[in-house]
């Protein structure tokens, strides 16, 4: 409660693409400014004053990005993500954070719970704007570069967030559905671990070249050594 954004109006932008963003935030002050920056920035935005509300919005609305404050009533933005990320129908949906807790514990918290991002609210309003646009362009990119077809009897269904080989439905955590998706979606095409990591993880999440390999090494025990290959001091490629 009583966290301040520094007001600053933002110009129409009228190459932004009509996507919805859900507000969620328990201080009216905060959904009115905010909400009139992203609608001067060209999005459709809906709002919600609770975490429970919020969750019961998007189910109803499927938003492509949904904002969440950490402290609410009701319910709290760290378990509203928690069951959004259960939800298949909002599998595509964006989760950042947008709250005045910065502790290091509180991100973690966040990112642990499924959040895409974690932002501050002493962000400037055309700053949060920059950062809504490159998080809807990384998913919008991914997403385009699949095509429909089927690689080595594994087909990807990103509506359902399905991944699916001869038949059979394979269980995957979000990162390696989404790792196995951006490999998928182009066949033969090496990518390089920083494409990798800021398709994937992002460019605001720290992780190592590890967490690659890690969950390379998952992907490969469900789905076959020979799908994906490794390009040594490269990246990976999903096999032809």
């Amino acid at each position: 409660m009583g966290d301040t954004i520094e007001i600053e109006s933002l110009g129409n932008d009228s190459h932004v693409p009509k996507q919805t963003i859900l507000l969620v935030d328990d201080e009216p002050d905060i959904l009115e400014f905010i909400g009139f920056n992203l609608i001067q920035a060209g999005y459709d935005v809906r709002s919600a004053n609770n975490g429970r509300e919020g969750l019961e919005l998007a189910l109803e609305i499927k938003p492509d990005l949904i904002l969440l404050d950490v402290m609410m009533p009701e319910m709290g933005g760290i378990e509203a993500c928690t069951h959004i990320r259960k939800e298949p129908s909002l599998s595509h949906c964006i989760v950042a954070f947008l709250t005045a807790r910065g502790e290091d514990y509180s991100q973690v918290a966040g990112f642990d719970s499924g959040a895409d991002d974690y932002i501050l609210k002493s962000i400037k309003p055309r700053v949060l704007t920059s950062r809504i646009k490159a998080l809807l362009r990384r998913v919008k990119r991914v997403s385009s570069e699949l095509q429909a077809g089927e690689h080595h009897g594994i087909s990807i269904d990103r509506e359902r967030y399905l991944a699916i080989q001869n038949g059979k439905e394979i269980n995957l955590p979000k990162k390696e559905f989404e790792l196995l998706s951006l490999l998928w979606s182009q066949p033969g095409k090496v990518f390089t671990r920083y494409t990798i990591l800021s398709s994937v993880w992002g460019n605001d999440v720290i992780v190592g070249d590890r967490t690659i390999d890690v969950h390379i090494r998952k992907l490969r025990s469900k789905i076959g050594d020979k799908c994906i290959k490794t390009v040594k001091g490269v990246g990976y490629k999903f096999e032809l």
